[in-house]
This record gives C-alpha cells, sequence and structure tokens, in this order.
C-alpha cells in the first residue's frame, strides 16, 4: 500500500476519473494525507507503538465512525497481525460495546456551560480485558475518550496510559493515528459521495 495513495484506493477513485481530477487540484493536501497514513502504519520504527496494536486501535476507531470501506480495510489489516482472530473478535465486539452518538462533554464554567453534554463513558467489557491486554484496554479506552469527549480528555487520562505501559512517544502517536483515522474516514466519506452523485447524474 505503501506506493498506492490509501484515500484514493478507499474511496474507489480510478486514474484520470472526475474526482482524481479534483484531488488532484488539492495535490498538497493529497501528499500529506498519504505521508500521514505512511507515517502511522508503516513507521521505520514501531517499537513504542506496534503495528498490531495500531491496526487495532484503527479498526476499532474506524468502526466506531459506522461500517464503511475505511472500517473493512482495518479490520483487514489486523486480520493478518499476530493473534489475529481473537483479538479481531474482541475488537468487533467491543466496537459494538462502545458505539454511540456525540460529542460530548464539558466546558469551563461559563456562557458555554449550557452545551454541556453528558454521554457514555466508555470502558472495555472486563471478559475481553484478557485477550486485548492491559496496553491496547488503556489504547481503546482513551480512543474512545477523545472520538466521543475530546473535550475532555485531561491528565489523568495520559496517567492511566502511562500506567498501563505507554511511553509519552507512544501516546502521541496513538493521539494522532485517532485523529488522522477520524478525517480519513470523512474524507473517503466525502469522495463516495461525490462519485455516489456524479453516477447518478450521468445515469440520469
Amino acid at each position: 500500500m505503501g506506493t498506492q495513495d490509501i484515500i484514493d484506493t478507499l474511496a474507489g477513485i480510478e486514474p484520470g476519473s472526475a474526482l482524481d481530477a479534483i484531488r488532484t487540484r488539492r495535490l498538497q493536501a493529497r501528499e500529506n494525507a498519504q505521508k500521514s497514513y505512511l507515517a502511522l502504519f508503516e513507521p521505520i520504527d514501531p517499537s513504542e507503538f506496534s503495528l498490531s496494536e495500531r491496526a487495532a486501535v484503527a479498526a476499532f476507531v474506524t468502526g466506531l465512525h459506522g461500517e464503511s470501506p475505511v472500517a473493512a480495510f482495518y479490520r483487514e489489516k489486523l486480520a493478518t497481525s499476530a493473534d489475529a482472530a481473537s483479538v479481531l473478535e474482541a475488537i468487533k465486539a467491543e466496537t459494538e460495546h462502545g458505539k454511540t452518538s456525540g460529542p460530548y462533554g464539558a466546558y469551563p464554567a461559563g456562557p458555554l456551560s449550557i452545551e454541556n453534554t453528558a454521554g457514555l463513558i466508555y470502558r472495555v467489557s472486563a471478559e475481553r480485558k484478557p485477550v486485548l491486554g492491559t496496553r491496547l484496554v488503556a489504547a481503546l479506552e482513551h480512543a474512545h475518550l477523545l472520538v466521543f469527549h475530546p473535550r475532555d480528555a485531561a491528565s489523568a487520562d495520559m496517567k492511566a496510559l502511562l500506567a498501563a505501559g505507554w511511553s509519552s512517544t507512544g501516546i502521541v502517536t496513538l493521539s494522532q493515528l485517532v485523529a488522522f483515522l477520524s478525517f480519513q474516514v470523512r474524507v473517503v466519506s466525502g469522495l463516495r459521495t461525490l462519485a455516489a452523485a456524479s453516477a447518478q447524474e450521468v445515469a440520469s
């Protein structure tokens, strides 16, 4: 996948198509998104955040956003990793367990407090903790927080990751990965919607 643009692939964009032309107009954004994908999923040194952990978090996060080619892609990536079968089943179950709407969170006391919204505080199910392990349990809970409670992330959440064996570098990469995946899901969804609209116009 290193030489093939991941967003083009997931959005089903063919070379020379109208959508290909649209993406080419923003070539720098296209190239930066691909570089981000490669840095996060084909890193030179994955020692602080293993490739299998990255695939598991990616399958979970993209699944939280709803079923899509992006979620299917990361589930397939996870399926090729170590201990794939048991972890994949646990991730599928935890994705369903963690699905909710959002975003939730609280603002500092003031005029915006009226917009405070309470919501699910996700915790990995006890029966799946042994399969996932301490590091992944902490990572999934933190990823869910970033997706649905972005305003509520606090120093205590960082301490929970550190206590689970994550390094400061690994935590930064985890946060970057979650942010990238949310961006990737939105972009692919938008491009596929454009493609469907264009096809409908041609058909009519």
